[in-house]
């Protein structure tokens, strides 16, 4: 794999970055001061946006995709609204630009398969921005039940309800974070969903407890809402030789091991790194279009990803309404 000193004496990548939210903004900061990159521009259809980014990142902006493309790019990372991803992929995949797409994928599990083909017929990259993947943390557990013999997953991701968040819930929003780590810890597909949602100050559901059955027989969950008054996000792995805890804000993870008979066991701290998770992130991105490698987070895994997330918001529809709906959209 190719290290970011390596990539600096390389050709520079012509980098750009679609949606000066504040995801995107991130993404033009980091990407400003990664070596053997040129950031080429931010795009927002919005003033203020690219006021905001001008001001912190001392980039070129842009209105448009177009314009953007028109400066010249090799690859992309779209940081727009979840709604406009399916256009906005479909339009750079189809001018063989290489493309990070923040999570969610798309909207739907069928727009989500037809970018991964696009992806597919140009012969470029195509990777899904789940960042938790780059947790230091999330990666020393893995680290931690390596081989082991997984028995349960819990997780735990809640915190206060965020005023910019209006036509989204907390499973696209939140839960599907979880979803993705507990298919990247178990290597095994999710087969069985039992949801419970419930919408106390939102429109859409801020409260949603997830049980889950994975093909390897692995029983998960995931607890959720916009309820609580701090962050929090916390992760326990139940294995046959093992016990792991993780606090992804503090970065602390502690596994417990040796038990016997009478009850007692070893305990210790795991060594977890210090990355910006969004940096490591990116990396993995533009090493995987440099060395024309398979990227960190596929398509198809942010498609299998948003299929589960998708089933969730739709069992319980179907149940109570007695017959099959629309498919929901997963609206950002």
């Amino acid at each position: 794999m190719t290290s970011p000193s390596d990539s600096a004496t390389k050709s520079p990548l012509r980098v750009g970055v679609i949606g000066a939210g504040v995801m995107g903004t991130n993404h033009g900061r980091v990407l400003a001061g990664l070596p053997g990159v040129m950031l080429v521009g931010i795009v927002d259809p919005l003033e203020e946006h690219r006021n905001r980014a001008v001001e912190l990142i001392g980039c070129r902006t842009f209105s448009t995709v177009d314009e953007l493309l028109l400066a010249g790019v090799d690859a992309v990372t779209i940081a727009a609204p979840t709604h406009l991803h399916h256009e906005i992929a479909l339009t750079c995949l189809g001018r063989g630009i290489h493309s990070m797409v923040e999570k969610p994928i798309a909207s739907t599990v069928a727009e989500g398969r037809e970018i991964v083909a696009a992806a597919r017929k140009a012969g470029v990259t195509l990777m899904v921005g789940h960042v938790e993947r780059f947790n230091p943390a999330v990666a020393a557990i893995k680290q931690a039940i390596r081989n082991e013999d997984i028995l349960s997953i819990g997780i735990t991701r809640v915190g206060p309800f965020p005023p910019r968040m209006s036509n989204v819930g907390v499973v696209i929003d939140l839960a599907v974070h979880d979803i993705d780590l507990i298919r990247w810890f178990t290597d095994s597909e999710i087969t069985e969903v039992q949801p419970q949602l419930s919408s106390a100050i939102a429109e859409r559901e801020d409260i949603a407890l997830l049980q889950f059955r994975t093909a390897s027989g692995v029983l998960a969950h995931i607890n959720t809402n916009w309820l609580t008054p701090f962050k929090a996000r916390t992760v326990t792995v139940a294995t046959r030789g093992k016990y792991v805890m993780g606090d992804l804000l503090t970065r602390q993870v502690t596994e417990c091991f040796g038990f016997k008979a009478d009850g007692s066991y070893s305990m210790r701290h795991l060594p977890v790194g210090h990355d910006e998770p969004l940096r490591a992130e990116l990396i993995a991105f533009l090493n995987a279009v440099r060395t024309n490698g398979v990227p960190a987070v596929t398509g198809e895994e942010g498609v299998a990803s948003l299929e589960i997330a998708i089933q969730c918001l739709e069992q319980p529809v179907k149940a109570a309404a007695g017959g099959r709906k629309p498919p929901l959209r997963a609206a950002g």
